[in-house]
């Protein structure tokens, strides 16, 4: 499978994780070489700190950020100035940091480096833009434990999934969340809304409302509006719950719903409600698509037990055609 060339039809993409120790870090050292050794310019920042040596909550090793010679990078202000590298300034943000402004450089060696950069998605987003527009081809983002909204659709365009034993040490568990979570970064788009203010509209034959609803989380306030209609499509510019679909299938709806999000971050249901109310005829639909088009497997928990990942590889890449690799593996056999 030709990971290069996959990346390359991206100008943006997001290294999110599964849990902490899943390897997102060896995953995003191994995609600055790939893209690097393709004469591909890139970017790389992080909505979080990352390429410490030690991670500050566990104590633990943690594997540093290299770069390569012409890279663009855009860190705080305390940590460009602990790099290990020669390089360029081409902005200073006006937002601050906890540690600092955003500086953004381009690497004139090749070395190591500590990545924090902005801490939202609008900053991230525009910190994206400025790479771009200095000559990045491709800019990665490196996400934060448990935090996927910078994998949105409205700040990078793909998605790279880690997962591994830090998930679970059951290859079946694994497989399940992994599918689940690629079903939901591939869900159709939806056409009859557009991004509209905070809350929850409804559509029916007889047109589209804004409810007094704020969130999906009152979701018996809904039965009123859609008890009896047919064709109701619910748009909420929020998240959508197990609870809310679990309501919708037990009182006999999902039939003729179609429930729609901005994208496939704010969908947070698990595996069991998701596909309870697709088998009940239900419709999942977003304003803006993404997709994860690549999967890393760790096969090292932080315990020190070890998997095998040959079955989770072969599974995923049967069912989805997408590249799936152990990290480690790849990572040894290519020298970074």
């Amino acid at each position: 499978m030709n990971l290069a060339g996959e990346l390359k039809k991206y100008s943006s993409i997001s290294i999110v994780g599964s849990e902490k120790n899943t390897g997102k870090t060896v995953t995003l050292n191994y995609l600055i070489k790939i893209l690097h050794d393709s004469k591909i310019n890139i970017g790389v920042t992080s909505i979080g700190i990352d390429g410490e040596s030690t991670d500050q909550v566990t104590k633990t090793k943690k594997p540093e950020i290299i770069l390569g010679e012409g890279d663009f990078f855009a860190t705080s202000e305390k940590h460009y100035k602990s790099k290990k590298i020669t390089s360029e300034i081409f902005d200073i943000s006006d937002e601050n940091t906890s540690i600092g402004r955003v500086v953004t450089a381009k690497a004139k060696n090749s070395g190591k480096v500590i990545i924090s950069g902005p801490q939202n998605n609008l900053w991230i987003k525009k910190t994206i833009d400025k790479m771009k527009k200095y000559g990045a081809d491709t800019v990665l983002v490196d996400g934060a434990i448990s935090r996927l909204s910078h994998a949105s659709p409205a700040v990078t365009e793909a998605v790279v999934f880690s997962t591994g034993a830090a998930f679970s040490l059951s290859e079946s568990e694994i497989l399940k969340d992994t599918i689940h979570r690629i079903n939901l970064s591939r869900l159709d788009k939806e056409y009859d809304f557009n991004d509209e203010e905070n809350g929850v509209y409804i559509k029916t034959d007889e047109g589209i409302i804004k409810t007094k609803i704020k969130s999906l989380l009152m979701y018996e306030d809904i039965d009123r509006y859609i008890e009896g209609k047919k064709d109701v499509k619910i748009y909420t510019t929020g998240a959508v719950t197990d609870s809310f679909l679990k309501h919708m299938t037990e009182k006999k709806y999902a039939e003729n719903l179609t429930v729609v999000a901005d994208d496939f971050t704010k969908f947070f249901i698990s595996p069991q409600i998701f596909n309870l109310f697709l088998k009940s005829k239900g419709k999942l639909r977003v304003l803006k698509s993404s997709k994860i088009i690549a999967v890393t497997v760790n096969p090292v928990s932080p315990s020190g037990y070890t998997i095998n990942t040959e079955g989770i590889i072969s599974k995923i890449n049967n069912i989805f055609g997408i590249p799936v690799f152990d990290v480690m593996k790849e990572v040894s056999s290519y020298e970074l």
